[in-house]
């Protein structure tokens, strides 16, 4: 299926990392989101009840990154793709990008984070 919901650039703040003041006073994190759906049906009916509500895909997202203080981004990804398929049974997978744009290296570097795939069937797709 090509069929694609996208989201970019939703900024969140929230308290993940392995360092004590990232837990503490937490940081500004990116989320790129994309969901493989199939827009068939809602691209011949006009309805909202033929998709996913871009609105409530960002409040399950949201809820899921900031619903706990994780160590690794992996995670804080993982729980958020978690959340999405079982929140929307009509997405069959979902990539979840998290870019940490103020991460604690010693380096300049123009972006960090992690991008991970899931689908239905739980496991990483490619």
């Amino acid at each position: 299926m090509s069929d694609v919901i996208f989201i970019k650039g939703l900024l969140i703040h929230a308290r993940h990392g392995v360092m004590d003041h990232e837990a503490e006073v937490g940081q500004r994190f990116v989320i790129d989101l994309e969901l493989s759906i199939d827009l068939a049906e809602s691209s011949r009916t006009d309805k909202l009840a033929d998709t996913v509500s871009y609105s409530d895909v960002v409040t399950t997202a949201s809820a899921a990154f900031k619903g706990h203080n994780y160590y690794l981004l992996e995670r804080a990804a993982g729980a958020v793709a978690e959340s999405i398929l079982a929140a929307f049974t009509r997405v069959s997978a979902v990539k979840v990008t998290v870019h940490k744009p103020h991460a604690p290296i010693a380096a300049i570097f123009d972006d960090v984070g992690v991008a991970i795939t899931r689908t239905r069937a739980g496991g990483a797709a490619q």
